[in-house]
């Protein structure tokens, strides 16, 4: 039976099933686990149901872990000068 990613307890050993969405619970559960400056994007969404088996855990550390590469980039381009889209790399 699929998990009711509405209003279902959500912990960071719950499974991402097949019938997994970016509900407001689970919008909650990320921004107390990542932050108030938690959002979902394109690239993330894709990476969170592309098939293979992770748990929210497994969602919140790639999520920390994007966000403090993105961070990395944006200092490095300050520290250089150029200007970067840090989601296209543009």
């Amino acid at each position: 039976m699929n998990l009711d990613w509405h209003g279902a307890d959500i912990a960071r050993s719950t499974a991402v099933d097949a019938a997994y969405k970016n509900t407001q619970n689970v919008r909650r559960f990320m921004a107390r686990h990542c932050g108030a400056d938690f959002k979902f994007d394109r690239a993330f969404m894709a990476w969170i149901r592309d098939g293979a088996h992770k748990t929210m855990g497994d969602v919140v550390d790639e999520w920390l872990r994007r966000r403090s590469a993105a961070q990395i980039d944006a200092r490095t381009d300050v520290q250089t000068g150029i200007q970067t889209d840090v989601r296209t790399g543009a």
